[in-house]
């Protein structure tokens, strides 16, 4: 067996093998029953030689048939192919192939056929009009190549099935159906008639011919609709294709567009079209060339076109089918018009852009620039006309790691980091932040890099200031926390001190030294105050001021101050509006800042104090006021001719313990208060100075608009007397965790007819107050206490005492505790450190209140 028999699948069904003529056998078995018949009615001697003339005809048969066996004139019948190779190809062929006579019988069935049609068994195998007899959607097609069959004719038919044949569900499925007639002849000359059924599933040619149609109908509706025109035309001038895009400004309407219906002729003007086919080459040569021409409408208008017209030549130098691109030239619509505007547009965002812009080779050297760059580092070329080195124009610290960018740059490293470099010349210690990113346009003469320069200046002292702002936060609630501490132990001497002077006559001559313990207390609280001041945490009184009559009375003090060398000048600003500011808090910033002033100008000099209005428009026109929101304020602005402070120095001139006065001259106090001073009342204060001419203060108010109906207060109505009689016989809950201040109120209570009861915090105050029996009539209480501070407490007080009196002592300012409190709750405030009349004012007042 060959190796094409091996490896050939079986058919399903085989019978095109004959062993014979069954009608020449039916005839021959007649015949011989015919004979025997007839021998049957002789005698035997009738018969005789007939039988053996039979016999003897049916040894000659035989005799005959096994010489011609012999020689293979006769050959029997087999079941192999008579062509190997070609019954192999039908058997292994993808295709389903199906043979029929011309009854219908089916002779031969490959695999692949009852493979598509669903068929186990040879029993299954069924015809193809059977098949598809199932599907109305084959009907037609099934109908028209069986007809086909019946005039011999070779036809094939596509049908398309919802689901695969035989199946009830599954993804669509096309088929092929081919059918031809084939004849044969036998050995006897006999010719025999069949049918060629082909069945082929060409599901995937149709969809990869579906989207290879789509994908041509996008490219196609791409080229159509694109901004600019395309024809094709032949060697004789036929156009044989045109865009629709190019059919629109023609005026033709592309549905009824044939192919070579029109000639170059028709659409060109003039002799346009002759210069067109006077573009020549050499047989293979494709040339392209540029052509302004006038193309006429259908209408008679011109259009001014650009054509890039491209031709190929042939082997025998014929002109073949063109490629015209034809650009649009009329006004407004020509490219070369757009891409102008696209060059304006580049170069107004390139040159107006914030980053500094500059390419550069690989040595380093300046190629080119945009506005910007030039701005920020100065022209890029010398006199002499030589590309400068980019790394000229940062400082030399910076010199190496650009340098080092730019090489890595110009050896085509991917990504190189930002780098924060200080730039050459600058005064100011300006900087930028370098950005490079490498060109690979594989000229080596060319541009290497792109490098993007954006100053960080602003940026750098915006960190700085708020850094600054940190560090004086931090340094600030340190500050009032030393400053809290602090005043519960000044609140203790200053007391006790006045226990002592109440019980000594001035005669005493421990007298005098009790006086110097608490004058020496008295200054330490002013300290107090004034880091309190800084912290923002002292008690402020604000009311509407006319700074201009403040500054008015505050000149005579002012003149004293400075003294003879110095020169007080003070202008009022004209309708001055009204500020809302403590008056006591405002004077001493008015003084510190003119004392400052005076130990600035040794040799004498002139301090100026000026006033006036800022409008919200003319709020943002001044320089070095970062931070400070847009709005109506009142400027005062402190001049003088003094010695000026370095950058270095106005970094820190507003932290407390500062000072760049000698040892023991100031306590560095004076601005930090002012600072504070300034920021608790909503203001901002700035600072401008020049080394050798001079300093200014500019202190920003916010604008006091004052109510329609607020009510003035007459000028005829004169304050309260103050009171003297301080004694009383109520009773007071005095609650303190402090031991020192709380012995010293309570004595000094006691001593003025008062009964108290005392207590060290909030939890031990309720405790007491529910043995006294509830029966207290003002309660004085510290605020900051562990377990229950006093706002806590307060909260519980009413709860049962709803119109209990409380008066709060405290070392921080009224406003830090006040928002813990509920909305509208009315209490008193003694601030610390008090002296004992101040106490027993504050009581007083509250018990008479």
């Amino acid at each position: 067996m060959s190796d094409i028999e091996a490896r050939s699948p079986e058919p399903v069904i085989d019978r095109s093998e004959r062993s014979g003529s069954i009608g020449l056998l039916v005839l021959l078995g007649l015949g011989l029953v015919a004979a025997a018949g007839g021998l049957a009615f002789m005698s035997r001697e009738q018969a005789e030689p007939y039988v053996l003339g039979l016999l003897g005809l049916l040894a000659v048969v035989g005799v005959f048939c096994l010489f011609a066996a012999a020689i293979g004139l006769l050959r029997f019948a087999s079941r192999q192919p008579g062509n190997p190779l070609a019954q192999a190809f039908l058997d292994s062929h993808e295709s389903g192939a199906l043979i029929t006579d011309s009854s219908g019988r089916i002779i031969y069935a490959n695999q692949a056929y009852a493979e598509l049609t669903g068929a186990a068994s040879a029993a299954d195998v069924r015809a193809v009009e059977r098949v598809f007899s199932s599907d109305p959607d084959a009907a037609d097609a099934i109908y028209r190549l069986s007809q086909a069959t019946r005039s011999d004719l070779k036809v094939f038919e596509e049908v398309r099935l919802p689901h695969p044949i035989g199946q009830f569900e599954g993804s669509p499925r096309w088929y092929r159906i081919n059918v031809r007639p084939l004849e044969t002849g036998d050995s006897a000359g006999g010719r025999h008639k069949y049918t060629v059924w082909s069945v082929a599933d060409i599901t995937r040619d149709r969809t990869e011919q579906e989207s290879s149609f789509q994908e041509l109908q996008r490219v196609i509706n791409f080229l159509d609709h694109a901004p600019a025109g395309f024809f094709s035309a032949d060697g004789e001038g036929r156009i044989v294709y045109l865009n629709a895009t190019l059919a629109d400004w023609l005026g033709h309407d592309l549905a009824q567009f044939e192919a070579c219906s029109l000639l170059l002729s028709d659409v060109v003007r003039g002799d346009g079209a002759e210069l067109i086919h006077s573009i020549s080459g050499q047989p293979g040569d494709v040339k392209t060339e540029t052509l302004d021409l006038d193309l006429v409408t259908r209408s008679g208008r011109t259009i001014p076109v650009r054509l890039l017209h491209r031709v190929p030549f042939g082997a025998d130098g014929h002109a073949g089918e063109s490629r015209t691109l034809v650009l649009n030239r009329s006004p407004g619509e020509e490219a070369q018009e757009a891409l102008r505007a696209a060059e304006v547009r580049f170069a107004r965002f390139f040159n107006n852009t914030p980053i500094a812009i500059a390419s550069v080779d690989r040595e380093g050297r300046i190629v080119r620039t945009n506005a910007p760059f030039v701005r920020l580092f100065g022209k890029a070329e010398p006199g002499d006309g030589s590309h400068r080195p980019i790394v000229d124009f940062v400082a030399g610290n910076g010199r190496d790691e650009l340098a080092n960018a730019l090489t890595a740059a110009a050896a085509g490293q991917g990504e190189i980091a930002p780098m924060d470099i200080q730039l050459a010349g600058s005064d100011d210690d300006r900087s930028a932040t370098f950005y490079i990113s490498a060109v690979e346009d594989g000229e080596d003469e060319g541009e290497a890099a792109i490098v993007y320069a954006l100053e960080t200046t602003r940026q750098r002292a915006l960190e700085l200031q708020f850094a600054q702002s940190q560090k004086m936060q931090a340094i600030g609630q340190l500050a009032g926390g030393v400053a809290h501490d602090f005043n519960n132990v000044l609140t203790a001497i200053i007391g006790f001190s006045d226990l002592l002077l109440a019980n000594h006559r001035p005669a005493d001559p421990s007298f005098q030294d009790i006086m110097n313990i608490k004058q020496n207390a008295n200054r330490a609280a002013g300290l107090v105050r004034q880091l309190l001041a800084f912290s923002r945490r002292q008690t402020l009184r604000p009311k509407q001021l006319e700074l201009n009559d403040v500054l008015a009375d505050l000149s005579i003090l002012l003149d004293r101050l400075l003294g003879e060398k110095v020169e007080l000048k003070v202008v009022h600003g004209r309708d001055l509006w009204p500020v809302m500011a403590d008056l006591n808090q405002f004077e001493q910033v008015i003084v510190n800042l003119a004392v400052n002033a005076r130990d600035a100008m040794i040799d004498g000099g002139q301090l100026t104090i000026r006033t006036s209005n800022v409008t919200r428009e003319q709020s943002t026109t001044f320089d070095n006021t970062r931070g400070m929101p847009t709005g109506e304020y009142v400027l005062i602005e402190a001049t003088d001719t003094g010695t000026g402070m370095s950058q270095q120095v106005m970094d820190k001139i507003f932290e407390p313990f500062f000072s760049t006065k000698d040892v023991g001259k100031g306590t560095g106090l004076g601005l930090s208060t002012v600072y504070g001073i300034i920021k608790q009342t909503g203001g901002y204060i700035y600072p401008v100075s020049t080394v050798g001419e001079g300093t200014m203060f500019r202190i920003f108010l916010p604008r006091h608009v004052v109510e329609e109906n607020a009510v003035a207060i007459p000028a005829d109505v004169q304050p309260e007397a103050p009171m003297t009689d301080l004694t009383g016989s109520a009773t007071i809950l005095l609650v303190e965790d402090e031991e020192a201040v709380r012995a010293f109120a309570a004595r000094a209570l006691a001593s003025r007819g008062y009964t108290v009861h005392e207590a060290s915090c909030g939890t031990e105050a309720l405790e007491v107050l529910e043995a006294a029996g509830g029966e207290v009539d003002l309660v004085v209480s510290d605020v900051v206490m562990p377990e229950m501070d006093g706002p806590s407490l307060l909260r519980e007080l009413r709860k049962t005492k709803p119109d209990l009196k409380i008066i709060f002592v405290s070392g921080y300012a009224e406003e830090a505790f006040e928002k813990n409190l509920p909305e509208n709750e009315k209490f008193s405030f003694l601030p610390k450190p008090f002296t004992l009349k101040q106490l027993a004012t504050a009581v007083k007042e509250a018990l008479s209140s």
